[in-house]
C-alpha cells in the first residue's frame, strides 16, 4: 500500500489504530513527500526533517530521547500523538473541506425598547440579505450577533441556528470550525508582505493544488473589482481602503471555506459592488449586506428593516424594484464613469450624465 493511498484511508476508516500503525512505520522522508506541509510540526519542536529524513517517528523519538522533549515541554509520546491531530487540524484547513451550511436561522430577540421582534429570519446559500435602517439603528448589531452564532448571550437576546440547529462550541469559539467571514467598513492590514506573498501564504495553509493559480485568479479578480488597479508587489500595508476589501472580497469568495460573508456598507469602500455582490454568490455564499445604498438593496434578494435594535421588517424584491434597479444601475454606471474622469484629472462633461 502506497503512502498516499495510507493517508487518505486513514482520513476516512474507522480503523484509525491499524493505519496509524502504518504512518509509524513510514520514514519522515515519505510522510513529508505526500505531506509537506508537515515540516511546520517538526519546526515546532526545533527538529529538521531532513536530518531524520530516513527515520520513523518512533525512531526519531528514541534518537531524540526523552530528555529533548521535556526541555521541549512535552514528551516522546505527546509528540507521536500531537502529530496525528496536527494532520486532523491541517486537513480540516483545506478548501472545501469545512462544513455544509444550507441556512442560518436568526430567532426573534429583543429591540431597544424590551420589545420581542416579531418574527425568525432564514438565510439561505446563493443568496444575498441587505440589513437596512437608520444610521444607529443596530445593523451592526444584527451581523454581529450572526458573526459570533450569538445564543441568547448578547444583548438583543437573538438565538442563531445552523441548518435549523443549535450551533456546537467548535463552530462558535475554534478557529478551525469557522465558517463565518466578516468584512468590515475598516481594512488595516499589519503585516509587512506583498500582495503576492499574502496571497500565496493563504493559499498554502490552506493546502489547494496549484497555488500560483489559485493566487492569480483572486489578484485578477481583485483588480477588477478595484476602483484603482494594483500590483502583485504592492505591500499589502500601502493597499487604499478599497484596494483592500477589493483584495478581501476576492480571496473570501475564491480561497476561503467560508460559507457565510457579512459585510458592513459595502458602499464606502470604492470597489464594484454589484460585482462584488455576484462573486460571493456566484460561490453559492450566504450573503448579508449592511447598506445605505438603494442599489445594494434592490440588488438582494430580500432585506432586513432594522428599527430601534430589532427586526420590524422583512421584505422580498418585487418585480417592479427589480426593474427601478435597472435603471438606478445606469445612473450608478454614469456616476461611476464621472468618478473615474475626475480621478485622471479629466475635465467633466455633465451632458451625457443629465440627459
Amino acid at each position: 500500500m502506497t503512502g498516499r493511498l495510507v493517508f487518505q484511508s486513514w482520513l476516512i476508516s474507522e480503523e484509525k489504530n491499524s493505519l496509524r500503525t502504518d504512518l509509524l512505520h513510514m520514514t519522515i522522508n515519505e510522510l513529508r513527500e505526500m505531506m509537506p506541509w508537515i515540516e511546520d510540526y517538526f519546526s515546532a519542536f526545533a527538529i529538521d526533517p531532513v536530518q531524520f529524513g530516513n527515520r520513523n517517528l518512533e525512531e526519531l523519538g528514541s534518537i531524540l530521547g526523552e530528555d529533548y522533549f521535556i526541555e521541549m515541554g512535552s514528551s516522546s509520546l505527546a509528540f507521536i500523538d500531537g502529530f496525528f491531530l496536527f494532520i486532523e487540524q491541517a486537513r480540516a484547513l483545506q478548501q472545501g473541506n469545512g462544513p455544509t451550511i444550507e441556512s442560518l436561522t436568526v430567532l426573534p430577540g429583543r429591540n431597544k425598547n424590551g420589545e420581542k421582534e416579531a418574527f425568525a429570519v432564514k438565510l439561505k446559500k446563493g443568496e444575498v440579505t441587505a440589513i437596512v435602517g437608520p444610521t444607529g439603528s443596530g445593523k451592526s448589531r444584527l451581523l454581529a450577533d450572526i458573526e459570533s452564532l450569538a445564543q441568547e448571550d448578547t444583548p438583543t437576546g437573538r438565538k442563531i441556528l445552523v441548518n435549523g440547529r443549535a450551533p456546537v462550541d467548535e463552530e462558535r469559539f475554534s478557529t478551525e470550525g469557522r465558517f463565518i467571514a466578516q468584512l468590515s467598513q475598516n481594512m488595516n492590514f499589519v503585516m509587512d508582505l506583498s500582495v503576492e506573498e499574502f496571497l500565496t501564504l493563504h493559499a498554502e495553509s490552506r493546502m489547494v493544488d496549484e497555488v500560483s493559480l489559485i493566487v492569480q485568479k483572486i489578484y485578477d479578480t481583485a483588480n477588477i473589482l478595484a476602483g484603482e488597479p494594483f500590483s502583485r508587489k504592492t505591500p499589502v500595508t500601502e493597499l487604499s481602503g478599497g484596494q483592500s476589501r477589493a483584495l478581501m472580497i476576492a480571496d473570501t469568495a475564491l480561497l476561503s471555506p467560508a460559507a457565510v460573508v457579512l459585510i458592513d456598507e459595502i458602499e464606502n469602500a470604492g470597489v464594484d459592488k454589484v460585482r462584488s455582490l455576484e462573486l460571493l454568490v456566484s460561490n453559492n455564499k450566504i450573503v448579508l449586506i449592511s447598506t445605505h445604498d438603494p442599489l445594494l438593496a434592490l440588488s438582494a434578494d430580500q432585506r432586513l428593516v432594522i428599527q430601534y435594535g430589532g427586526i420590524s421588517k422583512l421584505l422580498k424584491t418585487t418585480e417592479d424594484e427589480k426593474k427601478y434597479l435597472e435603471s438606478l444601475e445606469k445612473v450608478d454606471r454614469k456616476l461611476t464613469h464621472l468618478r473615474n474622469q475626475l480621478r485622471r484629472g479629466e475635465e467633466i462633461d455633465l451632458s451625457d450624465f443629465l440627459v
